[in-house]
């Protein structure tokens, strides 16, 4: 699937439940889900620098696609970056980087979260696609 699909995915997803409280335990459950990270990762090299939680990401290239796990000591927060692995996670560093991710607005997340998580969101972003970043210049 690409990226466009699985965000539409997700928006679609977020679109069948009527309040916030639903799409924060959707997100909850999701986070439930997420690939977890090996935890010889689980060290300051690999978390997640703007981020009020802790956020371990680590990446790895597997036949030119990014593959990401990932682990955070918050519920929400482990929600929020099992949705971004969702989207990005099984994809080339090209298409990581080119990607939008209007879905986040089109969803309403970052207006239901807190300042600090809004930023932390950012932050898991940038790093997604600096993995990314890195890992087509060595396709390159």
């Amino acid at each position: 699937m690409s990226i466009q699909d699985i965000q539409n995915d997700i928006i679609d997803e977020f679109s069948m439940f009527d309040d916030w409280e639903e799409r924060y335990q959707y997100m909850i459950d999701l986070g439930k889900t997420l690939p977890l990270i090996d935890e010889q990762y689980k060290t300051d090299e690999y978390i997640i620098k703007g981020c009020q939680s802790k956020v371990w990401v680590h990446a790895q290239l597997e036949y030119e696609k990014v593959v990401f796990t990932a682990d955070s000591d918050a519920i929400i927060t482990k929600g929020i970056i099992a949705i971004l692995i969702r989207v990005f996670s099984n994809q080339s560093p090209a298409d990581i980087i080119a990607a939008n991710t209007n879905f986040i607005d089109d969803i309403g997340l970052k207006e239901h979260l807190s300042p600090t998580r809004a930023n932390g969101l950012v932050s898991m972003i940038k790093q997604l696609k600096m993995y990314a970043i890195a890992y087509q210049t060595q396709l390159n």
